[in-house]
């Protein structure tokens, strides 16, 4: 069982920052990698921003020269640094973490309010 734990969620301005935090513990193994899913309001779910356990980075278009994935695998901890954020960036936004021949692992939520 892992348990994932996000936080850094709250209201921002449109052009601020905000840094999101996601702590993993249990019986996580073998990791693939860790991400970050956001999903608005009346939006489907999608990729953020992924990190595999070899350092590669996966980001979507929309956040690319802004949120930032980052990891430190002694705390098992992964963040998402993101920067000049707008309104569109209004959602929940979801910590996942990947196994070897395991379902994908996701975390609580936490919500990001981007005021204009």
């Amino acid at each position: 069982q892992v348990q994932l734990v996000e936080s850094g969620g709250g209201l921002v301005q449109a052009g601020g920052s905000l840094r999101l935090s996601c702590a993993a513990s249990g019986s996580i193994g073998s990791l693939n990698g860790m991400g970050w899913y956001r999903q608005a309001p009346g939006k489907q779910r999608e990729l953020v921003a992924v990190i595999t356990s070899g350092g590669s980075l996966n980001s979507a278009d929309s956040v690319k020269g802004r949120f930032t994935i980052s990891r430190d695998n002694v705390k098992n901890t992964v963040y998402l640094q993101m920067n000049s954020l707008n309104p569109e960036d209004t959602a929940v936004y979801y910590c996942t973490l990947a196994r070897p021949d395991s379902p994908l692992s996701w975390g609580q939520g936490t919500r990001v309010l981007v005021s204009s």
